[in-house]
């Protein structure tokens, strides 16, 4: 056994200049290069990851060698290369079993007696990887000197800095460009949490307190309260309010893109995937990730999402290594995740992940004289947009506001708003003090019936009849939340088909043999 100490300087001319090809191209022409300076029947480049071994470039070793992933404890031969402080060469007779047996170009058997040698590689000054050289000829390597093999170490190891260099730089320019992108998609001008009712005060009070922590909060409320705004303040109140937040919603993303969407991928990871992907995750990394509508996830993608946060890595789809992540996750949703865990529908180990603190947004209706504080916010948006001069509301239609029930929350209120300025102004022109909205402009449709929410399934398993039958107790329930969906929806069918998740004639059909009443 012979010992050559390694350098880590660099050699200039030597190092083959780095040229715009994927990372897997750019380590095989650094191998072509090596096996320039030193004759060798196979060459192998391998990266060093949590003691086990994986393949970068082979050459002269068959395909199969980049498949690989070589555990050091488990190949003598690698963990003596792993420690030793230099080249190292092992005699013709060494004992010790070859992890390429079986994976040398036409040598499909155990290797003969053979010439093996291999260097530590260090960046950085750390434990990168290893270089191996194998020939059949025993003795092959009896004239390369110590001179020739310090310069191959050196070739190799400033040839792997240079690619780690050029990943790191092409990384951070993915990131940048996709951080460029995710600002301009969700950062239209800023909103606050407005309202001066004791539940809104209640809710900034508890935002504040857990913003502090990088607990993960789960926001609850109905469609349209603002809990994109929660997700908001939480990230401007934490230590991580200088990093990204980034958005995503879970309700369009279709199960065959959400893996891209939220963990990335490699190039040639699947048909269409031309180039890299950063994903949400790897985004948000020392900042925040806001899941909008989490509730909508497929269950594949919920295993998946389970993962990242257990383990707080990400894999790429198509890439064998991982990333470790720093996110705080918070979520959303206008669902009862807990009936759609007694469906089936929502993983019960995903939901306990994300409710470690639950907020509550409270509904418009329940907030009081907040909805004209928050229409006069979006009067002053709609007199800047329409390039009116002072947007007000008459004493009838502050009386209708405050009377009308919101089902739709503060979406229905900016919208109803947004149409009732545009009535006004194009009705009474630009040419006053200012432009009174009265009701007719307002035009509110009568509210719906307040329908109290769906009971949850174990409350409503538990009153099931005794002596009721699987079937009767299925039905009964069905019945209920048929009733409360189909009223919720004012007698609709169509949308409280939506709701439901099924197809109208399905639905109606359902409808038609439990007997259930439409409302209106």
């Amino acid at each position: 056994m012979t010992v050559v100490p390694a350098t880590t300087g660099v050699v200039g001319s030597t190092t083959p200049a780095p040229s715009p090809l994927p990372a897997p191209d750019r380590y095989r022409e650094l191998l072509a290069a090596a096996r320039q300076l030193v004759a060798c029947d196979a060459m192998a480049l391998l990266r060093l990851d949590d003691a086990v071994l994986t393949p970068l470039a082979v050459d002269g070793l068959s395909v199969e060698a980049l498949g690989r992933r070589f555990v050091v404890a488990a190949h003598p031969r690698l963990a003596r290369l792993a420690k030793s402080p230099g080249v190292l060469r092992f005699a013709p007779d060494c004992g010790l079993p070859d992890p390429y047996d079986g994976l040398v170009a036409g040598q499909p058997d155990i290797l003969p007696v053979h010439d093996c040698l291999g260097a530590p590689l260090r960046v950085d000054g750390r434990l990168w990887g290893l270089l191996t050289l194998d020939a059949l000829r025993p003795g092959a390597f009896d004239g390369v000197g110590p001179a020739q093999l310090e310069a191959l170490v050196r070739l190799v190891e400033s040839g792997v800095e240079a690619i780690e260099t050029l990943q790191a730089v092409a990384r951070r320019t993915l990131r940048e460009e996709a951080l460029a992108r995710e600002w301009h998609a969700v950062h239209a001008p800023a909103r606050e949490l407005l309202g001066t009712s004791p539940a809104m005060q209640r809710l900034r009070s508890e935002i504040d307190s857990v913003a502090a922590s990088d607990l993960t909060v789960l926001v609850l409320g109905e469609t349209g309260v603002g809990k994109d705004l929660v997700a908001q303040r939480l990230h401007a109140a934490s230590a991580r309010s200088a990093r990204p937040l980034v958005q995503v919603n879970c309700a369009a993303l279709p199960e065959t893109i959400a893996d891209s969407e939220l963990f990335g991928h490699k190039r040639g990871a699947f048909t269409g995937a031309v180039q890299d992907r950063l994903g949400k995750f790897e985004l948000a990394d020392g900042g925040t990730l806001f899941l909008d509508e989490v509730g909508e996830l497929p269950l594949a993608i919920q295993a998946k999402l389970l993962r990242v946060l257990q383990s707080g890595e990400v894999q790429r789809p198509g890439s064998d290594s991982v990333q470790k992540v720093d996110v705080r996750v918070v979520a959303a949703t206008n669902r009862d995740l807990r009936a759609m865990i007694a469906q089936g529908r929502f993983r019960a180990d995903l939901y306990h992940r994300l409710a470690v603190y639950p907020l509550l947004v409270p509904p418009l209706r329940e907030r009081g004289r907040d909805v004209l504080t928050l229409a006069g916010s979006f009067l002053e948006e709609n007199q800047h947009r329409l390039g009116a001069r002072n947007l007000r509301l008459s004493p009838a239609a502050k009386h209708a506001l405050l009377e009308h029930r919101w089902p739709g929350n503060v979406r229905e209120l900016e919208h109803v708003l947004s149409r009732a300025a545009l009535r006004a102004l194009h009705e009474q022109g630009r040419g006053g003090r200012w432009v009174a909205i009265e009701p007719r402009h307002v035009a509110l449709e009568p509210s719906l019936p307040s329908v109290p929410p769906p009971q949850p399934l174990a409350a409503t398993a538990t009153a099931a009849a005794a002596g009721q039958s699987l079937r009767e107790a299925t039905d009964d329930f069905q019945r209920r939340w048929l009733e409360a969906c189909i009223a919720r929806h004012g007698g609709h069918l169509s949308r409280a088909a939506a709701e439901a998740g099924m197809d109208r004639s399905n639905f109606h059909r359902l409808v038609r043999r439990l007997g259930v009443p439409r409302v209106g």
